[in-house]
């Protein structure tokens, strides 16, 4: 979970013609495939696309991403261009410290990954419904974990293996200085 702090404004009111000023308000965020699953129902479209966001959809992600009961509309619209750096971070940060080598994850590029697709991952490797509410990042790596696991290793044609050996020996032959 991400707390962030929106802070306190003076605004003017034209109609009334007076200062108004607004309290400071902490935000509990979480990007999750709740949230996901929020957005893309809103907007009917993949969160997960090549083209960029408005300015309106960031803002109602960041909507679909609070935990806070009754957050006013406008305190989004006081979001500072610090706050916003913050919530990138946090929703880039892969929270863990699992990581995959090339060979170990192949999933097809061109295909659309949307919450309903990401649903579907979790009930056919059996990850319960609970993990819906874990960072994204970390819930894509455990299912990421689960097919590498799942999936019979790859067998090596005999060059394969060869050219692997030879280069593990060259490296072997340069990291203790000997030639064999």
């Amino acid at each position: 979970m991400l707390l962030i702090t929106v802070p306190a404004v003076e605004l003017w009111d034209e109609r009334n013609q007076e200062f108004v000023y607004t309290k400071a308000e902490t935000l509990k965020l979480e990007h999750s495939l709740v949230s996901l699953s929020k957005w893309e129902s809103r907007w009917r479209k993949p969160f997960f696309s090549k083209t960029d966001k408005t300015y309106e959809e960031t803002l109602d992600y960041i909507r679909c991403m609070t935990l806070n009961p009754n957050v006013s509309y406008e305190t989004y619209f006081r979001l500072t261009a610090k706050n916003i750096n913050q919530i990138y971070e946090y929703m880039s940060a892969p929270m863990t410290a699992t990581t995959f080598s090339k060979e170990s994850f192949s999933r097809n590029n061109r295909e659309i990954v949307t919450a309903e697709l990401i649903y579907y991952w979790m009930i056919a490797l059996n990850i319960p419904l609970e993990c819906q509410k874990w960072h994204l990042n970390k819930l894509v790596t455990l299912i990421r974990v689960c097919e590498v696991k799942n999936t019979p290793p790859k067998k090596r044609s005999r060059k394969e293996i060869m050219n692997r050996n030879a280069a593990l020996n060259a490296a072997r032959k340069k990291k203790f200085n000997t030639k064999g």
